[in-house]
């Protein structure tokens, strides 16, 4: 079933026309970020193996991994980090700065809406008219936005516009009630839930069987990525992938959720989950049960939401168990595909000491980059600052380029060693891969 996209809310829409009010409001130096001084200190580890690594141009950054060597190749990260002046000074300025005024890229979206295995929907949104512009074995890139997030989300659009400007298919999978995604069961989503996300990864690929498929997820959408990856373990589908303000470890995101300015995140997240459920309030009516409707019904807290709801519908025996089991820095010691994590160490809603570092540094698989500043979804730095793409745009893009390339260039050592050995490229095997749905 196909429906039109979605447009913004009024209210995001309408503090887009205080943009210029606020540009105006600046001080005159702080408009190039390119003038401002780097004053974040270096971040890299000293001790043991990493004290050993050759030195990085990016000295701002937190680097770890085992392939981080090759980060100092992408021209993204030549330059030291620099967050834009006023703004950065305080990581929530920065975080409400560019939720509310971070321009909105326009672009024409194609909804299709598909039917998952409990009889529920989610929405995924694709650019239009890409069908016919692009070729068969475009790459592909599913976005996944933070929570109650959707394609009507600045972040998601500069990225989706970024992407597509390189010649990449781009969906955005709107969970369940979100962007208007329809919601047919009294069945919303959760961190740990990945049952959705391996559904649409199987109809992308089953749709594109000759593209390489990649994902990029934001903070809940991050997470629910990253477990996603944990669970696949070497049987996952996905050429790579990048996580971006992934809570990590919900306990603490939770503890400090609850702490002096957190509280208003915490209540405006509350709200949209509120305005989400009323929405779609009669497929509850006489549900059987530990639901807890009211409290959801009137959540001042997220946790009040997940504690009425949330927690139910995915079986868990409590809050602090759904919050203790759906951490996906449990998941990182089990990834096996490339993955790119980018986290501010200032984030107030994904705190730095619950990144998984050490288990990132493990995995040879996975790759670190934490920047000094940013807040949640914010990173108000770089070349289009401050009404522009958030600084990981660019970041993103060569890095999942430099998969991709690498894919291609995999691809073809493998068709002239098939040639090498006399076997026609009609009957090498495993060329292409053919995902069933």
């Amino acid at each position: 079933m196909a429906a039109t996209a979605p447009t913004p809310s009024p209210f995001v829409a309408s503090t887009r026309r205080f943009a210029p009010r606020l540009r105006s409001l600046l001080p005159a130096g702080a408009m190039s970020s390119s003038s401002a001084t780097a004053s974040a200190p270096n971040l890299s580890s000293g001790a043991g193996e990493e004290a050993q690594a050759p030195p990085l141009p990016h000295s701002t950054l937190e680097i770890a991994g085992a392939r981080r060597g090759l980060l100092s190749s992408f021209a993204s990260l030549r330059a030291p980090y620099r967050a834009f002046p006023v703004l950065a000074s305080n990581r929530h300025v920065e975080t409400i700065f560019a939720a509310l005024t971070r321009s909105l890229p326009a672009v024409k979206l194609r909804r299709e809406c598909l039917r998952a295995p409990d009889d529920g929907a989610v929405a995924l949104d694709w650019v239009a008219g890409d069908d016919r512009a692009l070729p068969t074995d475009a790459p592909v890139l599913i976005l996944l936005p933070g929570l109650t997030g959707g394609s009507d989300d600045t972040y998601v659009r500069h990225m989706l516009m970024r992407a597509r400007s390189k010649g990449w298919r781009v969906v955005v999978f709107n969970s369940r009630g979100c962007a208007e995604s329809p919601v047919t069961t009294p069945k919303f989503y959760s961190a740990s839930f990945t049952g959705d996300l391996r559904q649409v990864i199987g109809h992308v690929l089953g749709r594109y069987p000759q593209s390489n498929v990649y994902a990029a997820g934001w903070s809940l959408g991050a997470n629910i990525l990253v477990r996603y990856l944990g669970e696949e373990t070497d049987k996952c589908p996905l050429a790579g992938a990048v996580s971006m303000c992934n809570p990590f470890n919900l306990v603490i995101a939770d503890e400090d959720f609850h702490k002096g300015f957190n509280n208003v995140y915490d209540r405006a997240l509350a709200r949209a989950l509120r305005t989400i459920f009323k929405k779609h309030a009669l497929l509850f009516e006489d549900i059987d049960g530990e639901y807890n409707i009211p409290k959801a019904a009137n959540a001042r807290t997220v946790r009040d939401f997940d504690e009425g709801i949330t927690r139910v519908s995915f079986g868990f025996k409590s809050v602090d168990d759904y919050y203790s089991n759906s951490s996906s820095s449990d998941s990182i010691k089990n990834v096996c595909i490339p993955l790119l994590c980018i986290q501010a160490d200032n984030d107030p809603i994904a705190p730095s000491r619950g990144i998984p570092r050490e288990d990132i540094k493990a995995n040879s698989n996975c790759l670190l980059i934490v920047t000094p500043k940013g807040g949640h979804l914010g990173w108000v730095a770089g070349d289009e600052a401050p009404f522009g793409c958030p600084w990981t745009d660019p970041i993103v893009m060569e890095y999942l380029e430099y998969l991709q390339n690498e894919k291609n260039s995999s691809t073809k050592n493998n068709y002239l060693s098939y040639e090498q050995q006399g076997v026609s490229e009609a009957s090498a095997p495993h060329l292409t891969v053919h995902v069933q749905t």
